[in-house]
């Protein structure tokens, strides 16, 4: 489905973003791998690479401007385009009431998860534009369709949902669609983290999925694909949920 395209994946090191990556490649991608984590970036690169893909990996941090200039840069560099790019970084952040919340948790969290986003498409966008076109998808969450979750989290990933909306509409015309995806429960390093606070939090995540289970990171790198292919050539400014039914109550 991507054979011959360059993709890019922020939060590349683990979880959704690496089970991402490892499927843009399987379709036929040239993968960027990017991580603020070193470890978990090469070894999503290494796989790549086992499986007869190709791939680099640039440490990089989202909330960090001239890193993610970097980044784009070297992915042009390396491979002298950019087709596909999978703006996935995040973190969840503090888990509390909203009066509870730091100023320095909330700013770490927008920072992250929200301008991260910005900053990414800030950088993708004029490149996509040079060549005439490209495929966007941002992570969002069901907590950017809900008021589930920490308040910075939800408040992030609305953000993310809304500026998804704006960025499809603005590059509409020029060939550049823009989509979200917006996972529920997904055996994660983050959600796996969370499911340790205790037992009824761990029954609650289980169970909030109409379907009876938590989804798996290669269930939402399935429709990221979809969305970055030609598949997808009329989608634009989506919010995808990947939720077992969840929005669906």
């Amino acid at each position: 489905m991507l054979e011959g395209k360059v993709a890019l994946v922020t939060g590349g090191g683990s979880g959704i973003g690496r089970s991402t990556a490892l499927a843009f490649a399987e379709e036929g991608a040239k993968v960027v791998v990017a991580d603020i984590v070193v470890n978990g970036g090469e070894q999503t690169v290494r796989t790549i690479k086992e499986n007869g893909g190709e791939a680099v990996f640039v440490k990089t941090d989202v909330s960090k401007a001239n890193e993610v200039k970097a980044l784009i840069e070297k992915a042009v560099d390396t491979y002298g385009r950019l087709d596909c790019a999978f703006n996935n970084a995040g973190i969840e952040g503090e888990i509390s009431p909203l009066q509870m919340h730091s100023e320095e948790g909330w700013d770490r969290v927008i920072n992250i998860n929200l301008k991260g986003v910005w900053l990414c498409m800030k950088h993708e966008i004029p490149q996509m534009l040079k060549q005439g076109g490209g495929a966007i998808v941002n992570t969002a969450s069901i907590a950017g369709l809900t008021g589930l979750g920490p308040v910075s989290y939800v408040a992030s990933k609305h953000g993310v949902v809304g500026m998804t909306r704006a960025a499809a509409l603005e590059n509409a015309k020029s060939g550049i669609r823009v989509n979200a995806v917006c996972p529920a429960s997904i055996h994660t390093p983050m959600v796996e983290s969370a499911m340790k606070a205790g037992p009824e939090i761990k029954a609650f995540i289980e169970n909030m999925q109409p379907m009876g289970r938590i989804g798996q990171p290669e269930e939402v790198a399935q429709a990221t694909v979809w969305l970055c292919s030609d598949a997808a050539s009329f989608v634009t400014g989506h919010a995808l949920p990947v939720d077992g039914g969840l929005m669906a109550q």
